[in-house]
């Protein structure tokens, strides 16, 4: 991206600071710097974000697992059960645009950080508060946890093949879009500020946000009175749209419609008697059928390799691709030509891959400007640049243990 284009992101001017840890509220914060605004993340001076443990090391304190949430952000060391911790991060709040914290429940308000704490001193603060489960209610204590809420949100049991048990999502999932979410409340409330010049208090909970993500499954639910089966690489709707096994490999097949399935048969698999049996002549009765087609399918499949199966079908209209393991995906062409991976110079490593945002705008992707920081490296110059301490009070604080 040009410097022109780097002094216009969205969000240049936002200060973001960053009181959470682990990854729903370190994946908002990333969100919000991805897009240009300046996030400051607080840890402990000794231990760091619980996600420095987590996960394959990088250098001396970063992780694999913290690296992926925590771009496009500055470090800064302060011990918040100290109160002369507190009263810095509360002067930093003060000149800052959006706070974010998930602790537990009663422990933000104990070192005077909560919403109204911070209102009192910044009347303009957008702050968002994580939590496991709504702060009204009888969980409002309860931990969140991601594997729980998936469990508790019904999402074990739309993962997976037909008749397996519950299963837990490849990813946190319930952490990530929880982070999404609050990303996009964030936005709305800075927007509302525009026009009223007044803060808000946006409030997320893992289990609310966990819900949301069952989507058509949980409409399915509630209009049948029971669980949706499962259909593990298939979809619930749609025949036939899922992963098949070619002779040398797998491919993902999505035939949409009734004339992409005519085509499908006809052009890709040479079976115009599949394209004519009235069983399968509509999506309905392909759905109600499936026991009897899929079989005929993957046998037709089988017999023939991957590379003409992708062509034949790219030829007929027919939206398909590989399936790439993880590594693959990575270091695809594809994902090169696509800029999705930065490289940035790193102190201890030399250089540190991390993913870039998906996010493009006006035909440009937006920048990693920042590589996830190591712990506390920028504690000197944010205190001494936004707070005006020089070296010989930073010094006293960090010989306090502070810092």
């Amino acid at each position: 991206m040009s410097a022109a284009g780097a002094s216009r992101l969205p969000l240049t001017g936002v200060r973001v600071l960053d009181l959470s840890r682990v990854l729903a509220g370190p994946m908002c914060a990333q969100a919000l710097g991805d897009l240009g605004a300046e996030v400051i993340k607080i840890e402990h001076p000794g231990r760091g974000d619980d996600t420095r443990d987590w996960g394959i090391r990088v250098g001396s304190r970063n992780t694999a697992y913290f690296n992926s949430a925590n771009r496009n952000k500055q470090s800064v060391g302060v011990d918040l059960q100290k109160p002369e911790g507190q009263k810095l991060v509360r002067e930093l709040a003060a000149k800052s645009d959006v706070v974010i914290q998930n602790f537990k429940f009663g422990g933000i308000a104990k070192m005077g950080l909560d919403y109204e704490s911070l209102k009192a001193i910044n009347p303009g603060l957008v702050y968002c508060s994580i939590t496991g489960y709504r702060t009204d209610g009888p969980e409002a204590a309860r931990p969140g946890y991601d594997l729980v809420v998936q469990g508790e949100a019904g999402l074990m049991a739309l993962n997976g093949e037909e008749g397996q048990g519950p299963l837990k999502f490849g990813v946190a999932a319930v952490d990530m879009f929880t982070g999404m979410y609050a990303a996009q409340a964030i936005l709305a409330a800075l927007f509302d500020r525009q026009r009223t010049g007044e803060g808000r208090h946006v409030e997320m909970a893992l289990y609310d946000c966990g819900l949301m993500i069952t989507a058509y499954y949980g409409m399915e639910a509630l209009l049948m009175g029971n669980d949706p089966p499962k259909y593990g690489n298939a979809h619930p709707s749609i025949v036939p749209y899922g992963v098949f096994d070619a002779a040398d490999g797998p491919v993902v097949i999505t035939v949409g419609n009734n004339a992409q399935f005519q085509r499908f048969c006809t052009d890709v698999l040479e079976r115009p008697d599949l394209a004519a049996d009235e069983r399968f002549t509509t999506n309905l009765a392909r759905s109600q059928n499936r026991h009897v087609l899929l079989p005929e399918l993957r046998a037709e499949l089988a017999r023939r390799p991957r590379e003409l199966l992708l062509a034949r079908m790219t030829a007929a209209g027919i939206p398909c691709g590989e399936v790439l393991g993880l590594l693959e995906a990575l270091q695809s062409q594809r994902s090169a030509e696509a800029g999705l991976l930065a490289e940035l110079p790193n102190p201890e490593t030399g250089s540190v891959q991390v993913l870039a945002p998906p996010y493009r705008i006006d035909g440009q992707r937006m920048p990693v400007r920042a590589a996830p920081p190591l712990l506390a490296q920028d504690t000197e110059r944010v205190l001494g640049d936004l707070l005006g301490m020089d070296a010989a009070a930073i010094a006293a604080l960090r010989q306090g243990g502070v810092l």
